[in-house]
């Protein structure tokens, strides 16, 4: 297949983005494919000499580094465009077999490319427009959750600038996290383990967006769950070596500790993989996702997030799931691939 791998743009999770891409397409060109990779922000001048095979030699690479991509600085070097579609970006699209969807954060998961490509009639990889819309939305996720009876932490929305931290905790208690409520890669997210720290969360993740999520801290361990073509892979335990697994936690080498398949009896592994598909279904995802888990001290499962665009970088936790059920790196972007040119919805 011809295959475009779009990358990049204007999130905060634009290096894990191009990470994921760059690693997706290397992958795509060894199983025989044509492959591009394109910034969704900063387009293309022209599509002559824009695709590889593997014969080319061609091998794409990107660092994640420690902090988060100075947004401000990236648009300013393209003279303040405000489009997060770069030029040529939609004709490269139309004229390839299949866009790998390999972005994260932003417009590329929160279903508004998807629609855009749905209108041109591009086919693509992941969820469509309305799965990744309501997996997104944490709020709107958490309400899908709590309807199907999926277990998930007490939550409360707040507007940034309005929120009465005083109130927040006499509802919810003691401690507590604090999430932009459609960011991803627990970029603004911070703990609060008393008044004083609350605020100080509030005015962290309010640098990101004025919607914020507020929800009680489940102690304990954390997991997460793939979900391919239907199946839930097998479940991962996350464990940072110090902090919650934050932003350089997720993305530097040697930060966390990743067990797969995680050290669960049989009957937790089963209630897990059982709620991953459940989420997965009730927020009508697509091909393939990763939920995330709590499991508090009495080992009461509760729900996190859905990830529809899980990432593909070296430390990601999605290949790790799907190497020990016998997925290669290479055959788990191949399937990702496949499943998306097939898909007729």
């Amino acid at each position: 297949m011809k295959i475009l791998v779009l990358a990049g743009g204007l999130s905060h999770e634009r290096d894990v983005s191009l990470s994921s891409g760059s690693l997706a397409a290397n992958a795509l060109m060894a199983r025989g494919h044509s492959v591009a990779l394109v910034d969704l922000y900063l387009g293309i001048e022209s599509e002559r000499d824009l695709f590889f095979d593997g014969k080319s030699g061609k091998k794409y690479s990107h660092e994640v580094t420690r902090g988060e991509p100075d947004l401000a600085k990236i648009k300013e070097e393209n003279g303040g465009r405000e489009a997060q579609i770069g030029p040529n970006v939609i004709e490269a699209c139309m004229g390839s077999d299949l866009v790998f969807m390999a972005l994260h954060g932003g417009i590329g998961e929160n279903g508004q490319i998807q629609a855009v490509f749905d209108c041109y009639g591009i086919k693509y990889t992941g969820s469509g427009y309305v799965g990744a819309l309501l997996a997104m939305d944490k709020d709107l996720a958490k309400q899908i959750m709590k309807h199907n009876g999926i277990p998930t932490a007490d939550w409360r929305m707040v507007v940034a600038g309005a929120a009465d931290g005083k109130s927040l905790t006499d509802e919810l208690g003691l401690p507590l996290v604090v999430k932009p409520c459609r960011n991803g890669s627990s970029i603004g997210v911070s703990m609060a383990d008393d008044l004083a720290g609350l605020n100080a969360a509030i005015s962290t993740a309010s640098r990101y967006e004025t919607r914020l999520l507020v929800e009680r801290k489940i102690t304990g361990r954390e997991f997460s769950v793939g979900i391919l073509d239907g199946m839930p892979l097998p479940v991962i335990e996350i464990k940072p070596k110090r902090g919650f697994y934050n932003y350089e936690n997720k993305y530097q080498a040697g930060a966390s500790e990743e067990i797969c398949p995680a050290e669960l009896s049989g009957r937790l592994t089963d209630e897990l993989r059982g709620w991953a598909l459940k989420t997965h279904q009730a927020l009508k995802l697509g091909s393939y996702s990763r939920i995330d888990f709590m499991l508090d001290e009495d080992n009461r499962p509760f729900c996190l997030e859905a990830n529809t665009l899980p990432g593909l970088t070296p430390t990601s936790l999605l290949p790790r799931e799907a190497a020990a059920a016998g997925i290669s790196f290479e055959d788990l972007c191949d399937r990702i691939a496949k499943m998306g040119f097939s898909r007729e919805d």
